[in-house]
């Protein structure tokens, strides 16, 4: 059963507490990634047949499997897909951004320009469930960007085969080339490159214990998007809201990971109560009962502010959860509070599992009180930036001495000839 707390009853340091996720995996990763650097594809053929319990021919999924799998997929959930990824992409477009250039009147000119990533490998989980939304939500993102090319990696069925929704969503959001591998392995590949699976420059997605493991111990060869953890949901509710409707958005990320977590912050008791007693009702209900009762009993967690709605924020921001729901009236009075939240969703009708699937913004989020410093998945993630310098010979001239003094000054004699040598 989830545990209450009332608010300056315990300590905060019991009230923020996190279970302690971290897995020794690190010299298993660590093997991994070697075996993969040293023998290429024989190594992730090897490892699949280990770990998922197949033994494949070829690892990339043929364009003829992509169409198969494609009329797979019934259509009206094809058109889902669709809607999703037409909303994904309007709210992204929106955060393109421009190169710009500072053209002075004195024979100066600087400038940034903003380049996209070429190569981005996306990793779409397998294991306990399929996500066709992740594919949706890390490769749109890309395409807008302008990346020159997104190779997808995920695990395979038992029979070889990519579940048909993965490969509708890559069709759909224009994913480039595909290839059925999933775990350590595959993120050792994407970093590496095998004779078949392309070298990439960003590697992006969720997985595993041993996918954030290997993301972490590749970091500086590519780049990556971020280690997340397992998910979490904050629902900030008052008296008015339903118990039901709140015990149903918890549960939605009790679900996905007996490590997740669902933390309820009320400004009253008895509706903290209701939602304790509606959590139980509800969790025998659930097809995942024995992922989320752990996750609920282990992890949840209902903190009173009693009668302190502001208060109730001020726990949220603490905790700084992945995701949040504002689960009150006017929930726009309070946005301006919320200081440290990745997905924050507003309001009595908007569950958190709208923008899992529908809504636009991105599902890629910070986890574990990240949101304090990092953000979701955006283009920025898919584009760097290069900055530039003219100066004529007479603008040079005209600061040259002081760019001297200035090298001087750090006892960098060298740096302060280069700017003068010019003029001698």
């Amino acid at each position: 059963m989830i545990k209450i707390y009332k608010y300056g009853e315990v300590s905060s340091e019991e009230i923020f507490a996190r279970e302690n996720l971290s897995a020794n995996v690190e010299d298993t990763v660590a093997a991994i990634l070697a075996e993969v650097r040293a023998n290429g594809d024989k190594a992730l053929l090897d490892y699949t047949e280990k770990f998922d319990k197949v033994r494949l021919t070829a690892l990339e999924v043929s364009e003829a499997e992509i169409e198969a799998a494609f009329a797979a997929v019934d259509d009206a959930f094809l058109d889902i897909l669709k809607e999703a990824a037409a909303n994904i992409r309007t709210f992204h477009e929106k955060q393109k951004r421009n190169s710009f250039i500072i053209n002075e009147s004195n024979g100066v000119i600087i400038g940034q320009k903003v380049i996209p990533i070429e190569k981005v490998g996306l990793y779409v989980p397998g294991g306990t469930a399929a996500y066709p939304s992740t594919v949706l939500m890390d490769s749109i993102p890309a395409k807008i960007a302008g990346c020159a090319e997104l190779v997808m990696v995920t695990p395979p069925r038992k029979d070889g085969t990519v579940t048909p929704e993965i490969l509708a969503a890559a069709k759909i959001a224009g994913v480039d080339r595909i290839f059925k591998v999933g775990g350590a392995q595959a993120v050792a590949a994407l970093a590496y490159g095998t004779a078949s699976i392309p070298k990439v420059d960003k590697i992006v997605g969720p997985g595993n214990a041993f996918v954030a493991e290997a993301k972490k111990q590749v970091f500086g060869l590519v780049s990556i998007d971020m280690i997340a953890g397992p998910s979490e949901i904050l629902v900030v509710a008052d008296s008015t809201c339903s118990p039901v409707f709140v015990a149903a958005d918890l549960l939605s990320q009790a679900e996905h990971d007996k490590n997740a977590s669902a933390v309820l912050v009320t400004d009253s008791y008895d509706f903290a109560l209701a939602v304790q007693a509606e959590l139980e009702r509800q969790l025998p209900l659930l097809p995942r009962e024995s992922i989320a009762r752990p996750s609920i009993d282990n992890n949840g967690k209902i903190i009173v502010a009693q009668d302190n709605l502001m208060l109730a924020i001020d726990i949220a921001n603490e905790i700084a959860p992945e995701h949040l729901e504002l689960c009150v009236d006017n929930p726009f009075d309070y946005l301006d509070r919320i200081k440290h939240a990745g997905s924050i969703f507003m309001g009595k009708n908007c569950p958190e599992a709208l923008g899992d699937y529908f809504a636009g913004p991105n599902h890629t989020l910070p986890t574990g009180g990240t949101a304090r410093f990092s953000s979701p998945l955006s283009v920025d993630d898919f584009v760097k930036k290069s900055q530039y310098t003219y100066y004529t010979a007479d603008a040079l001239k005209a600061v040259s001495e002081k760019i001297a003094t200035f090298a001087k000054k750090e006892g960098l004699d060298a740096h302060a000839k280069s700017a003068v040598v010019r003029f001698e």
